[in-house]
């Protein structure tokens, strides 16, 4: 595959999207060989380029790359008609506005399939076009509180939001994966859809084994729940480095553990003789295990575990990651074509492989309207889909 290959080769994609949801969608399908134009304001595009300083956030870049940019003053007739010819040629419409700032844009679903019924639209908001929050701003934060996902996965005696954005990233795959739904059934109908989703309802839906527990045991778990249920630890080494270990249901992977700690005094306590008493003596087995991984240093642990047969890893930096040897391995870091010192020299290939072939060839994010001259000048001469130099022929979908 290459930046124009892929399973969505052929397909085209505006996106209107700021921040991380929307470019995160329209990313998604980049990523699989769709090519988008992102429309963005003159002067300063997406407020995620200055995220932090510039006007070429790293923040921007991660989910902006496989894009073209085209700055459009939508407020201006001529440039709107632009964007119109635009979605008049495009498969897929993306925008993350607040309910109702579409339409003021011109960019309302009812006026856009209008004029290009095979349209498939997909909305993604906060909380929904419809309820008492359809209105409110919302962020990653509040999406992940709301829905009841950050109850689970933070301790209520030191709460703590997780790293990265979780909310923002998540709803921004459930929106291509419903956009990738819609296309699939466009294909048999020759009809667009309108796609929508929103934070909080992809957040809810990411926590359904919690609301499962709730609806069929009549209580949701508590956020050690799970680590306790699941036998997982995170473990501290004599230099002050981090393990972690997952047992999981299996008592083979107990009995590996126990003999790569030569532990076999840990197999013949009561406490934690079978899966049930390890889980209900968690605590005290996590001090049995870390008063033993303090003894050696983490490499020393990693080589030991990785003789035995042990669910387990070093809690790697985001710059050990990149080293590891299974990334390099699977060649998960690839480089970017670098325009400037602001610029990642590498990044994250796409997840998926299709046909046992990885996406290895990632193009960069655009700077504020790169090809914003030659999307009009394509635009001007004939309305038609101004075509990328490196896209094929157009497939039908």
């Amino acid at each position: 595959m290459t930046f124009s290959s892929g399973p969505l080769q052929g397909i085209r994609v505006v996106e209107q999207g700021t921040f991380i949801t929307g470019p995160c969608c329209g990313m998604m399908l980049a990523d699989l060989g769709a090519d988008v134009i992102k429309i963005e304001t003159p002067g300063s595009g997406d407020p995620y380029r200055a995220y932090q300083t510039g006007i070429y956030s790293a923040h921007f870049q991660a989910y902006n790359r496989n894009k073209r940019s085209l700055t459009l003053d939508l407020k201006s007739p001529a440039d709107q008609q632009l964007r119109d010819h635009l979605v008049a040629e495009a498969d897929v419409f993306i925008q993350n506005f607040r309910p109702g700032a579409a339409e003021r844009l011109g960019a309302g679903h009812a006026r856009l399939t209008a004029m290009n019924p095979r349209l498939v639209y997909t909305s993604i908001s906060g909380f929904g076009a419809t309820g008492p929050y359809a209105g409110r701003p919302t962020y990653d934060s509040v999406a992940q509180a709301l829905s009841g996902f950050l109850s689970v996965v933070t301790d209520p005696d030191q709460p703590r939001f997780l790293g990265p954005a979780l909310a923002d990233a998540i709803t921004g795959i459930y929106a291509a994966y419903g956009t990738l739904g819609a296309l699939v059934a466009r294909g048999r109908t020759g009809k667009g859809a309108h796609v929508e989703v929103s934070m909080m309802e992809a957040m809810a839906h990411f926590a359904i084994e919690p609301f499962t527990a709730l609806f069929a045991l009549g209580k949701a778990p508590a956020p050690n729940d799970r680590p306790r249920l699941a036998q997982a630890h995170i473990l501290r080494t004599a230099d002050d480095r981090l393990v972690v270990i997952h047992l999981s249901s299996l008592d083979k992977f107990w009995d590996e553990l126990t003999a790569a700690l030569d532990a076999q005094h840990l197999r013949d306590d009561p406490r934690f003789a079978t899966r049930l008493a390890r889980v209900a003596h968690f605590d005290a087995l996590h001090a049995a295990l870390e008063a033993i991984t303090l003894t050696r240093s983490r490499a020393a642990w990693v080589a030991i575990m990785d003789a035995r047969d042990v669910p387990f890893a070093a809690v790697n930096s985001i710059a050990e990651a990149a080293q590891d040897p299974q990334a390099q391995a699977l060649g998960l870091i690839v480089p970017l074509l670098q325009d400037g010192t602001d610029a990642a020299s590498h990044t994250v290939r796409p997840a998926i492989s299709i046909d046992g072939r990885p996406e290895m060839s990632v193009a960069p994010a655009p700077r504020l309207d790169a090809d914003g001259p030659a999307i009009r000048a394509a635009l001007q001469a004939d309305n038609a889909w101004p075509g990328r130099p490196d896209t094929p022929k157009r497939n039908a979908a």
